[in-house]
């Protein structure tokens, strides 16, 4: 077992990103099958969930809507989409605004800055 913090590109604070997930920001990436990843708290041990309508979410068990695609883009950060859910046939990905709180899923594209994050072991 790994774990991992996400850094996300932009200048986050804090408290805001605190607000989805309130730990330090230490989150643990498994591997469910290939290119297919779980995102959990380690604090608080809820999942990391995408609905429908692309809101995220905390959940106590892990379920359908806690699995991500994760990408490896070229210029080294990845990015998580929803396995289960696209919206008119679009991929909703993870992403957090300049102040670390989660946008919805459909606003955000691949190549967007918010949606980039990069992996690190933790210090």
């Amino acid at each position: 077992m790994i774990e991992w913090l996400l850094m996300e590109k932009l200048t986050l604070s804090k408290p805001d990103f605190c607000s989805l997930f309130p730990s330090s920001g230490l989150m643990e990436i498994r591997s469910v099958s290939v290119g297919v990843v779980a995102i959990k708290s380690v604090s608080t041990g809820l999942y990391l969930a995408m609905s429908k309508k692309g809101t995220l979410f905390g959940s106590a068990r892990y379920n359908p809507s806690c699995k991500f695609k994760e990408r490896i883009e070229e210029n080294g950060y990845n990015t998580y989409a929803s396995l289960r859910w696209k919206h008119r046939g679009r991929q909703m990905f993870v992403s957090l605004n300049g102040r670390g709180k989660p946008r919805r899923g459909h606003k955000a594209r691949r190549r967007h800055p918010s949606t980039h994050f990069l992996p690190m072991l933790p210090t």
